[in-house]
């Protein structure tokens, strides 16, 4: 499966991140992966499809980011909340300095979509039910995100019971998904929402610049990996042999 796909123009408006570990179980996220290449002017990433060993280009994601007005968050919910490659990126990619706090005004104006899917149904999030907690509750991680970069939490689109949803429902929602990608920003309720928050850090708070440990992470995973594939010197008696 191609991982990485640009259509239209190099400066795509939407970048669509699909963060899935196990896109062969997947009966929602997988089709509106497809769907979403399929929409001209956007660039998509499949995470794990890129990055199988962890090691995420910061400096080229923070490119494809800085690129696009709109940011999507496509991705099933484990464990009340992100996959954990989502996380990893967000950790790697939203450095202070850059993303936010003092000089950090690259995503300032941007937004943020949460495009998601759970496994459980929409009553299972519920006070009364397994789930203790309407699904609004697990949602703070994300807006906090956004307006801490300086970005719009646009409203999220959620489709519960992935798991027995029939092939009609997922149908709709595929087509939904691609229909709003194609039509944004001319979504009405982006009117009725107000500006971008501002969140500013103080610099006794952070006082220094974050070094780009990802870069680290990278070098050290690539000297691991030819590590391991390099096979040990041989011993006198194996030579010998």
């Amino acid at each position: 499966m191609t991982t990485t796909t640009e259509t239209g123009t190099d400066a795509a408006r939407i970048y669509v991140i699909a963060a899935h570990p196990h896109w062969r179980d997947s009966r929602v996220n997988r089709r509106m992966l497809a769907a979403a290449r399929q929409v001209p002017g956007i660039d998509v990433n499949d995470l794990y499809g890129s990055y199988p060993d962890y090691a995420i280009d910061a400096h080229a994601e923070r490119e494809r980011l800085a690129r696009a007005d709109l940011l999507v968050l496509l991705h099933p919910i484990q464990w009340y909340a992100m996959p954990p490659l989502q996380k990893l990126w967000l950790d790697e990619v939203l450095h202070y300095g850059w993303a936010y706090g003092t000089g950090g005004t690259a995503l300032r104006g941007k937004a943020l979509w949460l495009v998601a899917t759970t496994g459980g149904p929409q009553e299972s999030y519920h006070p009364q039910s397994y789930n203790r907690y309407f699904f609004d509750a697990f949602l703070p991680p994300y807006e906090q995100t956004a307006a801490l970069c300086g970005m719009r939490f646009l409203p999220p689109m959620i489709l519960h019971g992935a798991r027995s949803a029939d092939a009609a429902e997922v149908t709709a929602h595929v087509q939904t998904f691609a229909q709003r990608l194609a039509s944004y920003p001319a979504w009405p309720e982006l009117d009725a929402l107000g500006d971008c928050p501002a969140c500013e850090v103080p610099a006794a708070d952070r006082p220094a610049v974050e070094p780009d440990r990802s870069a680290a992470f990278s070098d050290g995973m690539q000297r691991a990996l030819a590590a391991m594939a390099t096979p040990p010197a041989a011993t006198d008696e194996k030579k010998a042999a």
